[in-house]
C-alpha cells in the first residue's frame, strides 16, 4: 500500500500506539508517542526516519498511555512543540494523573508538558499536507483523529481498526460512550476515505468493511454493559502482562486491588472484589490462549 512520501508509519505492537511521523520541506510532526517503556524505541525510530532532521511537532490523538508515554522523551531530545486535545490541557498542566487515567488503570506516564492545543474543526499543515482534525469521542470522550482529505487518509487513533476498536473507557463509569462510538463511525463512513492508519495494528484499506465489523461489535457491546466491562478488564490485564510479561498468579488479586479502575469495574459491573475478578481475568486470558500459567507463574502468551 502506497502512502504520500511525506507519511511514515511505524507500527508498534499493542504495548505501545503506532506512530505517524509527517516530513515536510521545512519542518517535521509526529502523531502519538506509544508507551513509556518503549520510549528508547520509539527515539530510535524517530531518529532513523529524520535522517539528521529535527523533529518540530509532537500531536497526540488522546491520552491513553500508550499513546502519549513518549512524549516527555521526545521532548528531552528533540524540543519538539507537543499539542494535544483542548479538553486534556489542564489536566496535564496540573499533571493530575487520576484525572488523565493513568492511575486509575495501573499504567506509568512520564510527565511531559504541552506548548499548545488542538480543537475538532481546525485544520493542520503537517508534511505538506492539509490534515482536518475531527472530534471521535466513544473510547476515550476527548479523542481526536486525522483526516488528510487530498490523499483520502485517516489517522483513525482507536476509534476504527481493522478489526474492532478500543474499549469504551467512558462506559465503564456510566458516563457513556457507545451513542457516541457510533457517532464517530458514522463521521468516519461519512468522509472519502481509502487508506486508514489506526492506533494500532496494520494500515489498512478495506474501510467499508473494518466500519460494517465495527458497527456488529458496537452493537453486541452496547446490548449488554457489562461486555465491554468485559472486555475492558481483560484488556487491561493483558496490558499489564505485555509490559511486565510475567507474575506469580498470587499476586493478580492483590494488584488488581491497587488499581482504582479495577475496583470500581468489579463492584459496579461484577458484583465482586477486585481481587475475585483478577481470578476471572486470568482464567480468561489463559484460555484465549492470551497467556499461560507454568510453576503459578502467570506468562505473556499469544
Amino acid at each position: 500500500m502506497k502512502l504520500h512520501p511525506s507519511i511514515h508509519v511505524f507500527e508498534r505492537g499493542w504495548l505501545s500506539s503506532n506512530n505517524v511521523l509527517l516530513l515536510g520541506r521545512h519542518d517535521t510532526a509526529m502523531i502519538d508517542s506509544g508507551y513509556v517503556t518503549h520510549k528508547q524505541q520509539t527515539l530510535e525510530l524517530v531518529r532513523h526516519a529524520l535522517h539528521g532532521r529535527h523533529l518540530d511537532r509532537l500531536y497526540n490523538t488522546h491520552l491513553h498511555s500508550d499513546h502519549c508515554g513518549g512524549n516527555a522523551a521526545l521532548q528531552a531530545h528533540f524540543g519538539c512543540d507537543t499539542f494535544i486535545p483542548e479538553a486534556e490541557a489542564d489536566k496535564v498542566r496540573r499533571w493530575d494523573e487520576d484525572a488523565l487515567s493513568f492511575k486509575p488503570t495501573g499504567q506509568q506516564c512520564e510527565r511531559f508538558t504541552i506548548d499548545g492545543v488542538v480543537t475538532p474543526g481546525e485544520t493542520l499543515t503537517l508534511g505538506d499536507l492539509e490534515w482536518q482534525v475531527l472530534g471521535a469521542p466513544g473510547h476515550h470522550a476527548h479523542s481526536v483523529i486525522y483526516y488528510c482529505p487530498s490523499e483520502k487518509v485517516l489517522v483513525s487513533a482507536d476509534a476504527l481498526w481493522q478489526n474492532g476498536f478500543g474499549v469504551i473507557f467512558p462506559e465503564l463509569e456510566d458516563d457513556g460512550g457507545f451513542e457516541e462510538a457510533g457517532a464517530t463511525l458514522d463521521l468516519i463512513a461519512s468522509l472519502d476515505v481509502k487508506v486508514v492508519i489506526p492506533g494500532h495494528g496494520a494500515v489498512f484499506e478495506d474501510v467499508a468493511a473494518a466500519l460494517t465489523r465495527a458497527r456488529r461489535r458496537l452493537d453486541f457491546l452496547s446490548a449488554d454493559p457489562k461486555r465491554n466491562a468485559e472486555y475492558a478488564v481483560k484488556v487491561l490485564l493483558k496490558f499489564l502482562m505485555l509490559e511486565r510479561q510475567s507474575m506469580p498468579v498470587a499476586d493478580v488479586g492483590p494488584l488488581f486491588e491497587s488499581i482504582p479502575l479495577m475496583v470500581d469495574i468489579a463492584g459496579r459491573h461484577f458484583n465482586m472484589s477486585a481481587a475475585e475478578l483478577g481470578s476471572w481475568a486470568t482464567k480468561q486470558l489463559v484460555r484465549a490462549c492470551s497467556a499461560r500459567i507454568e510453576n503459578n507463574i502467570l506468562l505473556n502468551d499469544g
